[in-house]
């Protein structure tokens, strides 16, 4: 069952190419690493039935910290529809507008998204395969943003996948059937009247494939609507044109065969235009894009943000000004499983400099082992007086830029707050935000900030703050502990000192699998849920409660500098 992932991934050779997490973001390309039919990840596996060889049986093995193979909820990743509409709307109907009604897409793309929150048993088992063409591999170079989803990635990225869903209540009784997209669509024929003529067995599954790819290219012209089009992986060409077209409900849409893939498009012009286009594997930004982001899983996603601006026409409006930044940066991102966690990591690059230093990494993980939450930002002082200039315009330009224009006069005149020297100076070289465990129960939680500044420099503006706070009727006062290079205020003097002794979280177990590369990070949060639940866990009951119990921690690490950022966000099952 050879995994999947396309060619020229820098994936060190060494590595086991069916756990494609340990790879991270991002990656250098190996010298050595071969490609195409030599890359290691084309290479035959044992298959799922031979459990001996495997050595994990039907159930995945503990990981290497020892926890057992069962890995949290299906909805911790949520929807294709969330990513698609982040960039370029819901591809749940992407071949078309919604008026044109093209209810047909809508019915293929739902029986494939199914496969991530239903199915398992005998379907589980039989489709750890992996391997065949991708749909960017098919899909025009011209996009401007890409969403794909794979039901046959690399199988530990599906075992992963289906023990999570096994965790929850909600999804686990789902994991029963052998075609979960058979239950889907059942379940759409329901309420789609146009659909009780088609029999899955005999007009869908015998050609519908695992995987989808939704392309969105740019307009042929002012004021149009984008193009849109839809790979669907079909296994058989001749069954899947006569399916479509039991499928479709009116004008039928133009359709094409390319590779594996039925291309589909608003008219058959287009299709064949697109079944024809260099594909988007050519696009040069795209593909140094998701080699950046490493293993793409399950779910992965790509756009290039300026040109979605300029198709928009956003970049003639009088939102210019906030889109400058942004009118070079693309943006790609993918969703992963491994062991206990699932992961979604994301890359963005080419936009403008976010400041003029190279910022240091946060120290997030020498905070108190007791602390349940916490925010780390390192640079942001940099950042706001580096793009102060742009922030201010941009604020100006909108209805309420007067407003924003006397607040900044009246503030250093009535308070002798400078902005943004004074908001730099406590910004710093690092903020990091802290909540402990002790005292939630209280009616004053233990909150606090270490401020990586110049302590002299800073009480002073926090001075000018608090006389700002109470003049306007929300008296603030702040427990202070300065320190060499920084200087920590707290809701209460204990936690403040406590704050400023230091700790161990970065020991902790928990805290080093949510938050990766902490020590490299320059921004990063960690909360453990597991000591949040005495807050909550004694107000529910049943499924809930063994729903919200099998939540361990989040976390998320990334980097930032000069053009190019990182994020990876965790979320931790017991």
């Amino acid at each position: 069952m050879p995994a999947d992932t396309p060619p020229g991934y820098p994936f060190p050779p060494d590595q086991d190419p069916d756990r494609t997490i340990a790879y991270r973001t991002p990656q250098p390309v190996h010298p050595a690493q071969p490609a195409g039919h030599d890359n290691p990840r084309t290479q035959q596996l044992p298959q799922w039935h031979e459990p001996e060889e495997l050595g994990y049986g039907m159930a995945p093995p503990a990981d290497a910290y020892g926890n057992p193979g069962a890995y949290g909820n299906a909805g911790a990743y949520g929807n294709a529809g969330d990513y698609a509409g982040a960039a370029h709307g819901n591809p749940g109907a992407p071949a078309a507008p919604p008026k044109r009604g093209r209810g047909w897409i809508a019915a293929l793309v739902a029986a494939v998204l199914v496969g991530v929150v239903g199915g398992g048993g005998v379907w589980a088992v039989a489709k750890l395969s992996g391997g065949g063409t991708q749909p960017q591999e098919v899909l025009p170079g011209n996009a401007i943003a890409y969403v794909r989803l794979d039901l046959d990635p690399a199988a530990n990225q599906k075992v992963a996948l289906f023990n999570i869903a096994r965790k929850f209540s909600v999804t686990k009784d789902s994991f029963t059937g052998d075609d979960p997209r058979k239950a889907v669509f059942e379940a759409l024929r329901k309420d789609a009247p146009d659909l009780g003529k088609v029999d899955y067995a005999k007009d869908v599954e015998p050609w519908l494939g695992d995987r989808i790819g939704v392309a969105v290219l740019a307009p042929a012209k002012a004021g149009a609507d984008p193009g849109i089009a839809v790979a669907v992986q079909v296994k058989d060409e001749a069954a899947a044109r006569t399916g479509i077209a039991k499928l479709a409900t009116g004008k039928q849409p133009g359709l094409t065969f390319r590779d594996g893939y039925a291309i589909l498009a608003q008219t058959q012009v287009e299709a064949d235009a697109y079944g024809k286009a260099a594909p988007l594997t050519q696009n040069a930004d795209f593909s140094d894009d998701l080699s950046a982001l490493g293993e793409p899983g399950v779910l992965s996603f790509w756009a290039d943000l300026g040109q979605i601006a300029k198709a928009s026409g956003a970049d003639q409006s009088a939102d210019a000004a906030i889109l400058e930044p942004i009118k070079n940066t693309r943006f790609a991102g993918a969703l992963r499983f491994d062991g206990d966690y699932a992961e979604l990591t994301g890359i963005t690059r080419g936009g403008s400099a976010t400041g003029a230093t190279e910022p240091e990494p946060v120290k997030i993980g020498e905070l108190p082992d007791s602390t349940v939450g916490a925010l780390s930002v390192s640079g942001l002082g940099d950042v706001l007086e580096k793009q102060w200039p742009q922030i201010r315009k941009a604020a100006e330009s909108t209805s309420d830029g007067q407003s924003f224009t006397q607040f900044l006069d009246q503030a250093q005149q009535n308070y002798g707050l400078a902005l943004p020297d004074d908001l730099v100076t406590l910004l710093g070289k690092s903020l990091t935000v802290a909540v402990d465990q002790q005292g939630l129960n209280g009616d004053q939680p233990n909150v606090g900030a270490v401020l990586a500044t110049d302590p002299g420099k800073a009480q002073e503006v926090l001075g000018k703050v608090e006389k700002f706070l109470a003049d306007s009727g929300t008296p603030l006062q702040l427990a202070k502990a300065p320190g060499d290079g920084r200087l920590v205020v707290a809701s209460a003097q204990g936690y403040a000192d406590k704050l400023a002794k230091g700790g161990t979280l970065g020991d902790s177990e928990t805290f080093k699998r949510a938050v990766p590369d902490a020590d490299a990070a320059t921004y990063a949060l960690f909360v453990d849920l597991d000591k949040l639940e005495p807050l909550y866990a004694a107000n529910l009951q049943g499924d809930e409660k063994a729903n919200a119990e099998a939540l361990r921690a989040v976390g998320l690490s990334g980097k930032y500098s000069g053009t190019e950022a990182t994020f990876t966000l965790r979320v931790l099952f017991n």
